[in-house]
């Protein structure tokens, strides 16, 4: 399983001075190499495969507690753990201490429907997750019997030697024995925004573990060089496994969850209020204090949204397991309403919008003329290369022909000089059979322009003046504006370096004065799906932008090609000179953005989202991992480098944007369905509170006992169970819907008092129709008691049953939106317990009495006005555009 890092490691610096690095960590930190070898046991050539065996079953896999399939009682844990969840097994306990276990089992069967339900889906949800997860293989280079090979993360063990490059993720805490300009990400444990330099030697040695250079831990990642290293501690015993009592896997939460939390904490607030409200006013004018506070109880109960934890996590879990089938690997559940509120839609070029199989076309001189040489070059380059070896090198190396022109039996690799991002060059040093030393550099044709000389043409040497680069400069973009991905070959001879501990390694600097030889040029064409999936996500409301590293001449063929129009181009450069507020406007208004490192990717994506937009991000490279970070959905495939695999809040196994439309869907049929759920809660709410405090002043018992409001709750969360599996209308599902506390307010400070105004028209006819005035005698006042009782509670559970049809869309309820079948079906239930329930002994003990045949005709006459008067309020509220 691969070590997933969550978006944002601690919630606050954790106190690296309370957590104590692996003790042989510190120790070898500062060991010689040969050293560190003897220490672990092992040698320059690793391991064999029994000794990796006997020592992972020593020490275990390599693996977090964090990254493991939780347990059934820590699912249950979170379950519970619900505010909601705790008020009411509180309120059950004073229920059962206070003598009345009736209220208090009632409350219990509704925690453990919520409960249980929430519980039984993100188990399903978490086992389908784990299915897919077995397929996406994150390994990492080890030595083993004493040949390289990939091994996965979870097998390394303590002593085996790993090769590091470009790209890869730290696999555990380790102890560096060789380094070239070997540069790791480690800000996911100190929050330092730059790369740090490692090495094979530190003679400075600082006190503080996480300063030492010779050192990397578990969680990091590589951005540049290559190195060789010794796993010194695995799993729970790395550093990032001791900080398990400082950091959260949770993410920042989103703004749908901090708009959901507001709801539910204004409820309880509300409910603060009006319970001993209702207390006070009913001890006052019943003269009973015990069936008062129990009758204050069962309110509150009746005011607490218990059902939204399980109908939020039910939600997700079900979008979760669906976009499971279209195999996807949902990280992190709350992607999926993210997904849905998504409006600005940012992808990588390469792989994404084109097919990924990338084919050397052309190899050229600077005259674009076919040469071979250019290509044996090229060649040499790719073969002797170490580091990351990305789709452009395998092209290369697949001309196997060139093998023997390039004569790579008779030239020795000297040197390398790794690629990163921000000088856009590879080179390699190889000593040749005339006994110099050959520099081939490989990397963007602007970058290497920079550093050449002289350019080569029919072996006459010639030198870079400005003429000349303008020249060579035009017959490279011929190349990039046919589509063409074109990389520089340059060349510098010099003479060879004395070998020895005090000879000097080739480095960065000598990356000048070289001479340019010609061009190699790779096409990777379109999807062919592309132009239909980012139609569709558009007509969903969501703008595409395509943010490559790539230079803007074939990004903008590729994006024509797939439908997207560009009238304006924003460079690396031009992102570099712009303030935030500057690239903010700039990124608005821009689909390309061209020749951008990665820290120009998350600049952009923060830029849009001071914006206010949603952004997601769709990358597979190592310089995708900072936008990956920063988007609010990083999206990315299971043939990406670790470190995207790790970011990302979405694995795709299967490269295709039309699965991504598919999930923004399921993510606003989450969002729709949860809404649903809340409006339904907060306007029954309101309107009960106006219903509850009227009945409590001038009905002369109590309006319902507390054992029949908490019956009543729990059948009306019983008819809320199937809302996550309700039909969404298909113009909720065409644009992003931000959650809007405004319109939410005025939906039930509308749609509430409309079933008070129903609630009354039910007092008045028990009291004056059906006599329930009529206290005279004690046998009087029980039995006028009772039918009041029931009468209400019938009426109340009927209405708001119904009224699930209204509130659930924008539409005619029945007529031009239906329900789904299995929101129908669980609706027919509870309306038939609740016509039925009077005139069964069940009904008798909770203290109901059947009513008579005249309440019927009266009570659908009721139930129709209700839903017309509930229909016409929403339909106005939504011609003035208020909802």
């Amino acid at each position: 399983m691969p070590i997933a890092l969550p978006k944002r490691l601690f919630t606050s610096r954790p106190d690296h001075a309370a957590i104590k690095a692996a003790p042989l960590l510190v120790e070898t930190s500062t060991l010689e190499p040969a050293l560190v070898y003897a220490r672990l046991a092992t040698a320059a050539t690793g391991l064999t495969s029994a000794e990796a065996s006997a020592r992972l079953a020593e020490h275990g896999p390599n693996t977090l507690a964090r990254d493991e399939q939780p347990s059934l009682a820590l699912l249950l844990w979170r379950a519970v753990r619900n505010p909601l969840v705790v008020l009411l097994a509180v309120l059950a306990i004073v229920s059962f201490a206070t003598g009345d276990p009736r209220a208090g089992t009632v409350m219990v069967l509704m925690i453990l429907l919520s409960v249980g339900l929430k519980l039984v889906q993100e188990a399903k949800a978490g086992s389908s997750a784990a299915k897919l997860r077995a397929m996406i293989s994150v390994h990492a280079t080890a030595l083993r019997d004493g040949a390289a090979c990939e091994v996965p993360l979870s097998e390394l063990v303590p002593g085996d030697v790993v090769q590091l490059a470009a790209g890869d993720m730290i696999p555990a805490d380790v102890r560096i024995v060789q380094a070239k300009d070997l540069f790791v990400i480690q800000g996911s444990l100190t929050g330092e925004s730059f790369p740090v330099e490692k090495h094979a030697a530190d003679p400075a040695a600082p006190a503080a573990i996480l300063e030492r250079t010779t050192v990397a831990f578990l969680g990091t990642s590589v951005e540049s060089g290559a190195a060789t290293a010794v796993v010194i501690a695995t799993g729970n015993a790395t550093y990032l496994g001791g900080m398990a009592a400082s950091l959260t896997a949770l993410p920042p939460p989103t703004a749908f969850d901090r708009q959901l939390a507001s709801f539910t904490w204004l409820l309880l607030r509300f409910m603060a209020v009006m319970v001993p409200l209702v207390f006070i006013v009913n001890g006052l004018t019943k003269g009973s204090w015990s069936e008062a506070f129990f009758f204050a109880v069962a309110v509150a109960v009746g005011l607490t949204p218990e059902m939204l934890p399980m109908i939020v996590t039910v939600g997700l879990s079900k979008g979760a397991v669906a976009m499971g089938r279209k195999k996807v690997i949902v990280k992190r559940l709350g992607a999926i309403q993210n997904l849905g509120a998504m409006d600005t839609f940012c992808t990588d070029k390469t792989g994404t919008l084109t097919q990924d199989i990338v084919v050397l076309e052309r190899y050229c001189d600077v005259r674009l003329k076919d040469s071979e040489d250019v290509l044996a070059l090229a060649y040499t380059n790719s073969h002797f290369q170490t580091g990351l070896k990305n789709v452009l090198d395998r092209a290369v190396l697949a001309h196997e022909a060139s093998h023997a022109h390039a004569r790579i039996p008779e030239v020795t690799k000297v040197d390398e000089i790794p690629f990163d991002f921000q000088r856009r060059i590879m080179s390699v040093v190889v000593r040749t059979p005339d006994g110099q030393d050959r520099l081939i550099a490989k990397g963007a044709p602007e970058a290497i322009f920079a550093r050449c000389a002289a350019f080569e043409l029919a072996g006459e040497r010639l030198p870079m003046d400005h003429d000349h680069i303008a020249e060579l400069q035009r017959e490279y973009e011929r190349l990039s504006a046919d589509g063409f991905r074109v990389l520089a070959i340059a060349t510098r001879d010099t003479a060879p370096r004395t070998a020895g501990p005090g000879a000097t390694a080739y480095g960065k600097a000598d990356e000048v004065d070289l001479v340019l030889q010609g061009y190699i040029a790779f096409l990777d064409p379109p999807k062919d799906s592309c132009t239909a999936a980012i139609g569709a996500l558009q007509r969903h409301g969501v703008a595409v932008k395509v943010i490559t590293g790539d230079n803007e001449l074939v990004a903008r063929k590729v994006c024509k090609d797939v439908g997207l129009a560009v009238d304006r181009i924003v460079l690396g450069t031009d992102v570099e000179a712009m303030t935030e507020a500057q690239l903010a406007e700039a990124a608005e208004a821009t689909v390309l953005f061209a020749r951008v490192s990665p820290a120009h990717k998350q600049r952009i994506i923060k830029a849009l989202q001071s914006r206010g937009h949603i952004v997601g991000f769709m990358g597979d490279g190592i310089n995708d991992a900072p936008a990956l970070h920063a988007a609010d959905v990083g999206i990315s495939v299971d043939t990406a480098v670790d470190i995207a695999k790790a970011t990302a809040d979405m694995v795709l196994l299967e490269k295709s944007l039309a699965v991504v439309d598919d999930g923004v869907i399921e993510g606003r049929k989450v969002f729709a369905n949860i809404s649903k759920y809340v409006r339904m809660g907060a306007s029954s709410n309101f309107g009960n509170m106006f219903s509850v405090l009227g009945a409590s002043i001038f009905v002369p018992f109590l309006p319902m006992l507390a054992i029949q409001i908490l019956t009543a709750n729990l059948l009306y969360d019983l008819g809320q169970t199937t809302i996550p599996t309700d039909d969404v209308d298909p113009e909720q599902l065409q644009r992003p819907r931000p959650w809007d506390m405004k319109a939410l307010t005025r939906f039930i400070a509308f749609i509430g008092p409309c079933s008070s105004i129903f609630d009354y028209t039910t007092y008045l006819v028990m009291l004056y129709v059906f006599g329930c005035w009529d206290v005279s005698t004690a046998t009087a006042a029980a039995h006028s008691a009772s039918l009041f009782q029931t009468g209400w509670f019938v009426e109340s559970l009927i209405t708001q049953g119904l009224v699930i049809h209204v509130i659930r869309t924008n539409k005619i309820p029945f007529l031009q939106s239906r329900a789904s079948p299995a929101v129908f079906a669980m609706g027919a239930l509870v309306l038939g317990i609740g016509v039925l329930l009077p005139s069964t002994p069940v009904g008798t003990y909770l203290g109901f009495t059947p009513l008579p045949g005249l309440y019927w005709p009266i009570l659908l006459a009721t139930i129709a006005c209700y839903l017309v008067l509930t229909q016409s309020v929403k339909m106005w509220l939504l011609r003035r555009k208020w909802i």
